[in-house]
């Protein structure tokens, strides 16, 4: 386009009216030199436009992205990142290098607040965390630790279908047996984690007899417990559990945590919101489970500019519907099913403008 435009321009020229001076020589009319003057500030505009555009696509040439996972290795949010880098390589301009590094602490925060605090605010550092993170916000709307409205997301890899469960040795067989003498101390990473939000929702809202154990750095650490006998149980997704546990039957998983039934959890599990009669503890466990529709999010510094956000998003979605990604994923059984930034975004925002009754006892339940 402003090849054209300076051609026709310079067609212009050639054919352009003249006047003569008293003594003969020729000059373009005024009428011309103010339509040369129209037609150079329209280059100059085509310039200016097009050379942001080049400048993005070309930003990641020879870089290198760093993905944040706050998580230690091995849990289902370091899988998720470790299968998706390369992807999120190949459908990015520039084809940038994507390292994959884990910042556990506080729950999956850490990883969070290191984007506004230290990071590079330019597109080079992206972080998955604990969606358990997000309901701590929700329930917080006043004061939350992350500004969540305003974060760059990528979008998520997929809903979090979250159950708890219990090793096979616990004595532990079913819901009832939740409410019986014996107290069951369930592991987590953290006060902000998905996995003590779902124990308190069972201790707080529900009345069991249940009590977390925290400061695992991850998962890993969580299953190796439950294994030696230290721990009864946990809460989570089945990404990130050994294979052969549920194939087996080493555990028994007492309660799902979202109302949709999903292939990964057995058929005859029940919903934790069938054994609740009050409408607004109804409400209440919808707001402190909306994180898990939001199970594997993406996100970068609000500070990141708006076109490399745009990028990051579009090879997010594109990885995602990689065919090869896809078939990594079914081979290390990794469910996939993505929300977009923009659908990302707009939930968040939904849920922290709930109804302050209902957000004031949702605090009280994770409290």
């Amino acid at each position: 386009m402003l090849i054209q435009g300076l051609a026709l321009r310079q067609d212009f020229l050639s054919k352009v009216a003249l006047v003569r001076d008293d003594v003969g020589r020729a000059f373009p009319s005024s009428a011309v030199l103010n339509t040369l003057a129209v037609g150079t500030v329209i280059a100059g505009l085509l310039v200016a436009q097009a050379r942001p555009a080049h400048a993005q696509s070309d930003f990641y040439v020879g870089k290198s992205i760093r993905l944040m996972v706050g998580a230690s290795a091995g849990g289902g949010y370091d899988l998720y990142a470790r299968a998706l880098a390369p992807f999120l390589s190949a459908h990015l301009p520039g084809k940038p290098n994507v390292i994959v590094q884990n910042m556990p602490g506080g729950g999956g925060l850490t990883s969070v607040l290191y984007l506004d605090a230290n990071a590079p605010k330019d597109g080079t550092v992206v972080t998955t965390f604990n969606s358990g993170v997000l309901t701590d916000a929700f329930t917080s709307p006043g004061q939350p630790k992350a500004d969540f409205k305003t974060m760059g997301w990528l979008g998520s890899a997929n809903r979090s279908f979250r159950f708890c469960y219990f090793w096979r040795g616990s004595g532990i067989k079913t819901w009832d047996d939740l409410s019986g003498s014996k107290q069951a101390t369930m592991g987590a990473i953290g006060v902000n984690s998905g996995a003590y939000n779902d124990i308190a929702i069972l201790k707080n809202l529900m009345k069991k007899n249940v009590r977390p154990i925290l400061g695992y750095p991850g998962r890993s650490e969580v299953h190796l417990s439950i294994e030696r006998g230290e721990l009864d149980g946990e809460c989570g997704s089945k990404e990130g559990m050994p294979e052969n546990w549920i194939r087996d039957k080493k555990v028994n998983i007492v309660v799902r945590m979202l109302p949709t039934e999903s292939d990964d959890i057995p058929n005859g599990v029940p919903w934790v919101g069938d054994f609740l009669k009050d409408p607004l503890d109804l409400e209440v466990l919808r707001l402190l489970t909306t994180a898990m529709d939001l199970g594997r999010p993406f996100v970068v510094s609000r500070q990141v500019p708006r076109e490399r956000l745009t990028l990051l998003q579009n090879a997010f979605a594109a990885a995602l519907q990689d065919k090869a990604f896809l078939e990594i994923a079914r081979q290390r059984s990794l469910d996939v099913s993505p929300l977009t930034g923009k659908a990302a975004q707009e939930l968040v925002t939904r849920v922290l403008d709930a109804p302050r009754a209902v957000s004031e006892k949702a605090q009280e339940i994770i409290r």
